[in-house]
Formats: structure tokens, sequence, C-alpha cells
């Protein structure tokens, strides 16, 4: 997970920094995991529905409107990626259907779903503390496709694929592609590192899979269409801190720039 700012340090809301908008020129990513009740939650990535529906209208009003990455993307590509944030949903909890997507057809928006078709109906297993979490199974994906969601891989199992030896990686990044498009019967393009964990390696071995892009959290380096920054939203990003966000890591160049997909 990105580094948590402050709360005491940040600006209040009626602080003219918040006032100004965003810059708009560059798109950025947003990353949410879980839509549910965040009061047991360790590793800080639920938030609750009504804080979810607090954020996409803030965006709404500010004149942005969330999309799916192959969305992004392509609108990037043509540079028409102006007022455009990308959503992104890892691990394919089963409260996306419940409490995600409601919201997202009441704000007009989309998302990328990034799914575990190794773990189909199973559980965040991967995650030692806190509830465990159901997990979509295949109707549940099915659904998701359908309602105009873009569903990509976040690998089959959840492993961190830069410990992973050769075999595993072939098989959580390959065959992860491989039962997903047999599912959905449409093209997989997206990949998500499990973790945000990257490295040379497994970028290699997610381009050879044949994806159009990946994305990571904070990737430095090595950020570019198969290592895409996003931004971490939780249960504590009110609309001041979410304002906050957005400018800090469009300095930090957390923001998508054109050239990370054209170039």
């Amino acid at each position: 997970m990105p580094v948590e700012l402050n709360p005491s340090a940040a600006p209040t809301a009626d602080d003219p920094f918040l006032r100004t908008s965003p810059p708009r020129s560059c798109a950025w990513i947003a990353m949410y995991h879980s839509v549910a009740d965040p009061s047991d939650d360790p590793y800080r990535i639920t938030v609750s529905p009504d804080r979810l529906d607090e954020q996409l209208r803030r965006l709404r009003r500010q004149g942005l409107r969330g999309v799916s990455m192959r969305h992004l993307l392509d609108a990037c590509a043509r540079g028409e990626e102006r007022g455009l944030v990308g959503l992104t949903f890892d691990d394919g909890y089963h409260d996306f259907i419940d409490h995600a997507l409601p919201l997202l057809r009441h704000h007009g928006c989309t998302a990328t779903l990034f799914v575990l078709p190794g773990r189909l109906d199973g559980d965040n297993a991967w995650d030692p503390l806190g509830p465990r979490k159901p997990l979509l199974g295949a109707d549940g994906i099915r659904r998701a496709a359908a309602s105009g969601v873009e569903v990509a891989s976040h690998g089959l199992t959840h492993v961190d694929l830069t410990t992973a030896d050769e075999e595993t990686l072939h098989r959580e990044v390959s065959g992860s592609r491989a039962a997903l498009t047999a599912l959905t019967g449409t093209e997989v393009r997206g990949f998500c590192y499990p973790y945000g964990r990257v490295d040379e390696r497994v970028i290699t071995a997610v381009r050879g899979a044949g994806y159009r892009y990946a994305c990571a959290i904070a990737p430095g380096s090595l950020a570019g269409p198969y290592a895409l920054p996003r931004v971490h939203i939780g249960q504590s990003d009110t609309a001041a801190r979410l304002r906050l966000k957005m400018w800090t890591n469009r300095l930090r160049h957390r923001a998508l720039d054109r050239s990370a997909v054209t170039g």
C-alpha cells in the first residue's frame, strides 16, 4: 500500500489550495478494493458504500468521470483523456456486485475489475488478518462484464510474482489470461500485480503473455504501460483528502501522462 498522508498536515476544506480546480491535463488512476463495512479492516482496503457514493459524487461535481482502464488508455492514445479518472477495483470481492456496481451506474461511471480466476467463489486467504471476504465466482464475473465493467487479471491466486519461480509466474500470468478469456468470451487486456510488487522479469512475462497494459501502485523507474501508477483510495478519503491526493499524486508524477501510453 502507498504511504498514507498525515491528516494533521492536510489543508482544511476552506483552504484556497483546495478550492482551486486540480490540473486535468493528465489523468490519474484510483485504486479501490472492497466496498463494505470498514470497521474491521486492518489493511485499510475497505470503503463503505456511503463513502464511495460521496467520492464518486465529488468527482462528478468537479467535472470528472470514472472510467475503465480500457476506456482511459484508448482516450489517452487519442489525446482525449481530459476529465477522465481511471477506476480500478482489485481482488474481485463479491461486494463489488452488491455495492460498487449500483453506485457506478448511478453516477454514470465504469471501472476495471481485477479478478482471480484461480479463486472463484473463494475468499481472501492471502490476508492473514481481518475478516474473510468472499470473492466473485464465474456468474458474478460474467454479470460484471455484461454490465460494462472491464474484467482484467490479478493473477490466478494472488501471489507475489517477484518471488515466484518461472513455472508459477507463467501459470499466474498466462494461465489467468486464458482462464478469463474462456470465462468472459472477450479479450483480456489488463493485468494488475498482486501487492503492487513488480520487477523487470515480471513485466517481461506480462508483456509476453499478450496483455496491453498492467497496473502497479508506485513503480518508480519502472513506470510505463506495463507498470502504471495508481492512487490508493480508502475510507479516510473525505472530499478534502481526495482533492489533496489528486494534487499531490500529480506532483509526484503518479498521474497517467500520455507518454506512458504512447511512448
